[in-house]
């Protein structure tokens, strides 16, 4: 693989794993498969090993994505130098990697996915909220469909891929 991204949330059962399985879907979709690798993690250690929350399993099988053997893991230290993009759904996790960067001295580019989506969509918030607690799956999904659209434009664009359908 040449471009490796991480999406980053809290528990990594809801925002995270759904950011994984669109942008794999986009990826498939423009033939970049074997260009670009995605995965998910959490800052927090709870749903390890779970799989993704049964709002987040709806809303993507509504849309016609695939999350099947997506599951819960904790990002590690390691993590930070094996992906050239972090990319967080909200300030206390984009910190808290920060954090983790800074005492182990390396890490990717870190952002936010809302720095990549729609600036109609998001009116200028940087935060992907966490449907785990009010339940908007679909807000949450509209907010990361745009965010991987735009991301997936800049890796393209920055990496010189070429894309069936990008």
């Amino acid at each position: 693989m040449s471009v490796a991204v991480l999406f980053v949330c809290l528990g990594n059962i809801c925002r995270s794993p759904m950011a994984e399985a669109v942008m794999r879907a986009k990826i498939r979709a423009c033939g970049l498969d074997q260009l670009v690798a995605v995965d998910s993690a959490g800052t927090g250690d709870w749903h390890v090993g779970e799989p993704p929350h049964p709002g987040t399993q709806e809303i993507l099988l509504h849309n016609g994505i695939e999350s099947v053997g997506l599951q819960a893991r904790q990002i590690r230290a390691d993590d930070l130098g094996r992906f050239d993009y972090l990319v967080m759904m909200d300030g206390d996790n984009y910190r808290n990697v920060e954090r983790l960067a800074r005492r182990n001295g390396s890490g990717g580019r870190l952002s936010y996915l809302l720095d990549y989506a729609d600036r109609d969509l998001t009116a200028g918030e940087r935060n992907v909220p966490d449907p785990y607690f009010d339940g908007r799956f679909d807000r949450v999904y509209r907010l990361v469909d745009s965010g991987c659209d735009g991301l997936l434009k800049r890796i393209i664009s920055e990496h010189n891929l070429a894309a069936d359908a990008a």
